[in-house]
């Protein structure tokens, strides 16, 4: 039995946890929150739908020029070598762009591996029927601010992001984008 006056039968530190008074714990509970909630707004200050993407052109991207997007659907893939679900996301991208090239859809991946041999692998493995390029500088997945691996960005023909996928989750997320699209490629052009 405990003592509450003596502290008898109690842990030691006189009811601390790690050290810390119970007022310690809020304190540090309320900073790690804070911190929690700076980063949950700085993932969600980057592009979003409504906003107008970056050009590709003026990105400084690896991988030969970027394909003309100029008045065309783009569909922007930002991946990493390392990422399951970008692998994952590439035989389902494939799909799409074999469905829609021919009607006038634009996709291209961008990689933000910091190691051109691990892009270039990669690519080499997966064999991608659509543009690929290396933003070894970092400058347009910091302009866009890409919250997560994979994240697309559809853009419609004005340049306007019009819906932000963040993450891949198979059949979900591939017929998500083919009805996006196909509502796109159906509205009036500009």
């Amino acid at each position: 039995m405990r003592d509450l006056k003596t502290n008898e039968g109690k842990e030691p530190g006189g009811g601390r946890v790690c050290g810390l008074r119970p007022s310690g714990r809020v304190g540090i509970i309320l900073l790690l929150t804070g911190i929690l909630l700076m980063g949950a707004t700085r993932a969600s200050a980057g592009i979003n739908a409504g906003d107008v993407f970056p050009p590709l052109a003026a990105a400084d991207l690896a991988g030969g020029s970027p394909p003309e997007t100029a008045g065309k659907i783009v569909l922007v893939d930002f991946w990493a070598s390392w990422c399951a679900p970008c692998k994952a996301s590439f035989p389902a991208y494939a799909r799409l762009y074999s469905e829609f090239a021919a009607r006038g859809i634009v996709i291209v991946a961008v990689s933000v591996d910091e190691s051109p041999a691990s892009y270039e692998a990669f690519v080499k493995r997966m064999v991608p029927p659509f543009p690929v390029a290396l933003d070894k500088s970092q400058k347009l997945v910091r302009a866009v601010q890409v919250p997560t691996m994979p994240t697309s960005y559809l853009v419609d023909r004005t340049g306007h992001v019009r819906y932000v996928h963040q993450g891949f989750h198979g059949a979900a997320t591939e017929q998500a984008l083919r009805k996006e699209i196909e509502a796109l490629l159906s509205a009036k052009e500009p």
